[in-house]
């Protein structure tokens, strides 16, 4: 990310470069198996604006329990829900938001990262990308699937990751494929969600710009 590019236009480039990499097959399989996952509704039943944040306690790679009731006493939070560090598009959202980090936190705003990913591949994450917010490890699925989040992978979309070399039930601690739909929500102190993003296309995430607006538009 260059300075003064927007995320939005970070990840545009990047589909870009990627179209080039995959081949035109490949993509085919992935489209299709976005198109899957969008007619199960879980794009339209994940929590959105206007609906209140439900509490959740998951720990950061230290083994920290971070709460979100309790960080809410402090001010506004926002919680980004990404894939896993092997995703380049998670990485530059990470990125991008550690950028922004000082501006948020002068609008008194909390930032939290949550992935499925074990602590250890999460403080990989952190390393790689210079992170001085939390990241938590939410392997059991606590928080992503009380947001709505949680989906499970189609045959033919494992196929391709396997393909890739790909494990994400490794990556994960876990037994099954699954991943949350990537999404992001800025949270007022009263526990209403004030912004949502949350999108299939994973190529696709909320700019820091429009969570700036939204902290001093609340602000009043």
């Amino acid at each position: 990310m260059t300075v003064n590019q927007t995320l939005t236009a970070t990840l545009a480039n990047a589909v870009k470069e990627s179209a080039n990499r995959i081949p035109a097959e490949v993509r085919e399989v992935m489209l299709n198996a976005n198109d899957e996952i969008i007619k199960t509704g879980i794009e339209g039943t994940a929590l959105k604006a206007g609906d209140t944040a439900p509490d959740f306690t998951v720990t950061n790679h230290k083994g920290e329990a971070v709460t979100l009731s309790e960080r809410l006493k402090d001010g506004p939070v926002v919680v980004i829900f990404y894939r896993g560090g092997w995703c380049p598009y998670c990485n530059m959202e990470l990125y991008a938001y550690e950028q922004e980090l000082e501006t948020l936190k002068g609008l008194g705003a909390n930032l939290i990262a949550i992935t499925p990913e074990t602590p250890d591949n999460s403080l990989t994450t952190i390393e790689k990308n210079g992170l001085s917010y939390d990241v938590l490890s939410d392997s059991d699925f606590i928080a992503s699937d009380a947001f709505g989040l949680t989906f499970t992978f189609p045959e033919a979309l494992i196929k391709v990751y396997s393909g890739f070399g790909l494990n994400v039930p490794d990556t994960n601690g876990d037994t099954e494929w699954r991943l949350p739909i990537p999404a992001a929500y800025v949270i007022d102190q009263t526990g209403k969600i004030i912004l949502h993003h949350v999108d299939v296309d994973y190529t696709k995430r909320l700019d820091p710009v429009d969570v700036v607006a939204a902290l001093k538009a609340n602000a009043g």
